[in-house]
């Protein structure tokens, strides 16, 4: 299995009480981190406002980050998870990807879903358009990118884009374009989306809803006629790791802490359903037992947050002793 790891930006409320000045730094430092060991990849989200819910929090614009990180490391590979198609014209969005390639070297993984965050979308005035429209618009924002980077012009008369001859050079570095990532688990739409276009897939990493995901992704292979075994498949885990029990719930109740002055209790305890009795969730031996088990049912990349980074790599340096090497 390959591994990534979130970078903080914010948007998780995981940067709570390190001065904005500082932010920067902070970010850079985990980067480098992971640039000096075991992972192949660093990646951000693409939000604007904050979750559990919009505070004034900070929360670092994504492909910002992206240009960022490409001058500022040499080996990782950058992602977002996931870039949201309606944030940016598709024509626009494949142009700032291709520079921020050249920039990295060819390192830059185009992470890309339809969106979902309404109070966010409303905020910065794209309205809310129904999940039909938005998922169109993936379609045809991903049709953009794809001629774009692969001949340098981009040409649709789409329902939702039109582009006329938009000239995008340089292209990417990387041969045939940036690799596209559909995130999402949309049955019908995103899946089939996935199925026709994507080098990876993102979605959900609890066993049963994998299996039952990529039953349904073999099956838009099929009808599309492409290669089910030539899509890598990968979801993303929230961690909370210790030694023993007792201390992954000295993490979780740290988490819980720092979230609660911010959004309320009921709030920051619901944040914490996101780990508990979720795959990387404990001990490294059940961490382990629990991504072999996915990895076996065709898990190929796992990318993995961990909400304390910004404060403390204790868990990210247990991970990297104990789980990376075990799943390699």
């Amino acid at each position: 299995m390959r591994c990534g790891l979130f970078v903080p930006q914010g948007w998780r409320l995981d940067l709570v009480g390190i001065e904005p000045s500082a932010h920067w730094d902070t970010m850079l430092g985990i980067a480098r981190h992971a640039e000096a060991g075991p992972w192949e990849s660093i990646w951000v989200y693409d939000h604007f406002h904050t979750v559990p819910a919009p505070t004034d929090e900070a929360t670092h614009e994504a492909w910002t980050l992206m240009a960022a990180f490409a001058a500022a490391t040499d080996r990782v590979r950058l992602g977002q998870m996931c870039t949201c198609m309606a944030y940016r014209n598709p024509a626009y969005l494949a142009k700032v990807a291709a520079t921020t390639d050249l920039i990295s070297g060819g390192r830059v993984e185009m992470g890309i879903g339809a969106g979902w965050y309404e109070q966010e979308w409303r905020a910065y005035g794209y309205g809310f358009p129904p999940a039909r429209d938005r998922l169109g618009m993936l379609d045809e924002g991903v049709q953009i990118f794809k001629q774009a980077w692969e001949t340098g012009h981009a040409t649709l008369d789409g329902k939702y884009y039109q582009v006329s001859d938009a000239i995008v050079q340089p292209r990417p570095l990387q041969d045939g374009g940036i690799p596209l990532w559909i995130a999402g688990s949309g049955e019908k739409v995103t899946l089939r989306i996935a199925a026709k276009y994507a080098r990876y897939t993102n979605f959900d990493g609890t066993p049963e809803g994998f299996r039952r995901k990529s039953q349904i992704l073999a099956e838009h292979c099929r009808a599309v006629g492409t290669d089910f075994d030539a899509i890598v498949r990968s979801a993303n885990y929230n961690v909370a790791i210790g030694a023993t029990e007792a201390e992954v719930e000295e993490r979780l109740q740290a988490l819980k802490a720092r979230l609660e002055p911010i959004v309320g209790t009921e709030k920051a305890e619901a944040s914490l359903s996101g780990f508990r009795g979720m795959p990387a969730c404990g001990t490294p031996e059940q961490i382990v037992t629990n991504l072999t088990k996915l990895r076996e049912d065709g898990l190929g990349y796992g990318i993995f947050y961990f909400p304390e980074a910004a404060y403390d790599r204790s868990g990210i340096e247990l991970f990297e002793r104990e789980v990376v090497p075990a799943l390699a």
